[in-house]
């Protein structure tokens, strides 16, 4: 590889970490193609970005951030990244899922807000639930109130008339 070509990709990890919300690195020695494919797929319909990067050029890439030393340590063997610029969440929820029916890909360890996570937060992670999860959980409690304002108000109107049917039915 040419050295203006290291440069792009260097400048272009550096980008994705500029730009992401969550990252995740694995490595997938062991999968075949269909499963690397199949694993792409997946982050794809997430949302999320999939990339082999090579190790020299990744810690390049990442030198000057706070999370250095942390991840260099896990720059050994095979390492492609998975980048989410929206939901942080989604590429640990994609990983885990994957990892469960196809024991060959490797988690290495997540970065979210500046830390990196390993191990059981990274499946700590996968569960946290989506940006639209959460958007209609927060809809729902704004609404509440005013739901249970309107059963209120309709309430004695519809005593009233289960009243008035109870009459008719006695009548009959």
């Amino acid at each position: 590889m040419k050295r203006e070509q290291k440069r792009e990709q260097i400048a272009e990890i550096q980008d994705r970490f500029a730009r992401m919300s969550g990252a995740l690195l694995t490595d997938f020695r062991g999968l075949n193609v269909a499963s690397m494919t199949a694993l792409r797929d997946e982050f794809r319909e997430a949302g999320v970005e999939y990339k082999v990067v090579k190790n020299t050029l990744f810690g390049l890439a990442i030198k000057d951030q706070p999370y250095v030393e942390a991840l260099t340590e896990h720059l050994t063997g095979p390492t492609a990244v998975a980048w989410s610029y929206d939901d942080p969440a989604a590429p640990a929820r994609v990983a885990v899922g994957f990892a469960k029916s196809n024991k060959n890909l490797k988690i290495k360890c997540a970065v979210l807000d500046g830390k990196v996570l390993e191990g059981s937060s990274v499946v700590e992670l996968s569960k946290m639930a989506s940006k639209e999860e959460l958007q209609s959980q927060l809809l729902a409690t704004f609404m509440a109130p005013a739901q249970g304002f309107v059963r209120l108000m309709a309430a004695a109107p519809t005593n009233f008339v289960y009243l008035l049917d109870a009459r008719h039915r006695e009548i009959e």
